[in-house]
């Protein structure tokens, strides 16, 4: 278990297309549990395997909540429905946000790191999570969908000390 360096904007990884993962191995789950712990490190809610270089179709999600945690292997939006406005940011775009149209409900298919197949339905923050995942995957950036004229650098702000 690994925190691993994240991939930032203009790394052209972030652009290619990831390959399907044919065989769920060990290597497999050591780099979904790096993921995970990566995510967590930096407060992340999803994160895809370009964001630490590896070209393979792997996310990881945490909502942060009981049972909003999924690793999905070659996930496929499958259904969609509606459409909600989002503000959105990635890790791999540190301190830029922006306002996406994604979709309000989702269904996806994917395996879980045990190979079982899974049949996720979800709305809301988790449709937004998994569409903006999957674009990784398909080397598609959230930058790319924002909104014209709401794309917004953040400055952090250092902690002072009193």
């Amino acid at each position: 278990m690994a925190i691993r360096n994240l991939r930032y904007e203009d790394d052209e990884i972030l652009k290619k297309r990831a390959r399907e993962i044919e065989v769920i191995d060990e290597k497999i789950k050591e780099l979904a549990t790096d993921m995970m712990e990566t995510m967590h490190k930096w407060d992340g809610v999803g994160l895809a395997a370009q964001q630490v270089g590896v070209l393979k179709r792997l996310i990881v999600i945490d909502l942060g909540e009981e049972g909003t945690q999924f690793t999905l292997i070659n996930p496929v939006l499958v259904k969609q429905k509606g459409t909600q406005e989002v503000d959105e940011g990635c890790l791999s775009f540190p301190n830029k946000y922006g306002k996406v149209e994604r979709p309000k409900e989702v269904v996806v298919e994917a395996l879980d790191i045990d190979g079982c197949k899974v049949k996720l339905k979800a709305k809301d923050l988790l449709a937004q999570a998994l569409c903006h995942e999957i674009d990784h995957l398909n080397g598609i950036v959230f930058t790319q969908k924002v909104k014209p004229g709401t794309l917004e650098t953040v400055t952090p702000q250092k902690n002072e000390k009193k």
